[in-house]
């Protein structure tokens, strides 16, 4: 398990690893300290003694969070910078990699307050697009529908929003992989002997999407929840006033962590500023039958409509400021 120390990068920021992390890119970019993430591999048993009391699980402050995941690994995660590991015996090193890569980035990410979304992430008209919703709703499947018909991906589990200083936001680019369930493999003819099965899962597996990637950090302009349904339609609607908090609170990756990270004030402001450039729907889909391919198409008209709306109103401001003058 332990490398030579090994730069790669994702989500904006070189990772620089005492594991190996074949899902990442190799960074060879100049390090920037401010950047940087160390992952090392440390004895934390006695520190997890003194620090766990009564905590079967997890232990979290405002400078630290640490964490012990059985058959995994115990993992400190300190001020978005640090990540140290300590495997348990008999741990597995994919299960390690797993929670390394899904709830300790997602950690770091509320340290260093860039907002973490559940959920994947597209190219559609040279904007970020972002599919949110409970675990298995259907989103990386969604976003693979979106990848068969020419799109790029930006992310896949953790969406990473980060904020420019006029408020508006940006989705950084994640790392080039996916996570999908046999169904969906079947759906698209894919092979499942192609893929690696991920951990505790049988039927996940782990489907590298380099040549379908997007390694730049775009505007994010949409937001579509997936919500299944019993009644075996599909409805589009948009989702409005105050339940857009209630919709990001309720689908930002590991939200419970955000009280007790004290981060509440900062969830609610960087949600107020994302509102005022992001529009939101909800994707109401059928329980039964395979619906992504169908969705893509209802979702561009959505988006294509949207921007034909957005292109008027700013004609129209552009109209009445030259008549003002």
């Amino acid at each position: 398990m332990i490398i030579k120390r090994k730069n790669y990068k994702a989500f904006g920021l070189t990772i620089s690893s005492e594991i190996e992390l074949p899902e990442l890119q190799v960074s060879t970019e100049q390090v920037n300290k401010n950047e940087t993430v160390e992952i090392k591999i440390e004895n934390l048993t006695e520190k997890w003694n003194e620090v766990s009391a009564n905590q079967k699980h997890i232990v979290v402050t405002e400078q630290f969070v640490m964490m012990k995941i059985p058959n995994s690994a115990i993992f400190y995660i300190e001020e978005g910078r640090n990540i140290s590991v300590s495997p348990l015996e008999k741990s597995d090193e994919s299960a390690i990699r797993l929670y390394l890569l899904g709830s300790c980035m997602g950690i770091v990410l509320m340290q260093r307050k860039i907002l973490p979304l559940h959920g994947s992430g597209v190219v559609i008209n040279g904007k970020a697009y972002a599919f949110i919703g409970d675990s298995g709703a259907g989103k990386s499947t969604l976003a693979s529908a979106f990848l068969q018909r020419g799109h790029q991906l930006v992310t896949d589990d953790v969406i990473a929003v980060s904020l420019s200083q006029k408020g508006q936001p940006f989705v950084i680019p994640a790392y080039p992989q996916q996570k999908l369930w046999q169904e969906s493999l079947d759906a698209f003819g894919l092979e499942n002997t192609n893929y690696r099965p991920i951990y505790d899962r049988e039927t996940k597996y782990s489907v590298p999407v380099a040549s379908k990637f997007y390694d730049k950090t775009l505007p994010l302009a949409g937001l579509f929840e997936l919500v299944k349904t019993e009644d075996g339609t599909t409805r589009i609607n948009r989702i409005e006033n105050l339940e857009r908090f209630r919709t990001l609170f309720h689908h930002t990756y590991r939200n419970f962590l955000i009280p007790r990270l004290d981060l509440m004030e900062w969830h609610f402001s960087t949600s107020i500023q994302l509102l005022n450039y992001v529009s939101m729907f909800q994707i109401k889909r059928a329980t039964a039958g395979f619906t992504a391919n169908d969705l893509v198409s209802a979702i561009i008209d959505v988006i294509n409509e949207e921007e034909q709306i957005n292109e008027k109103h700013s004609n129209d401001f552009t109209h009445l400021h030259s008549y003002a003058k």
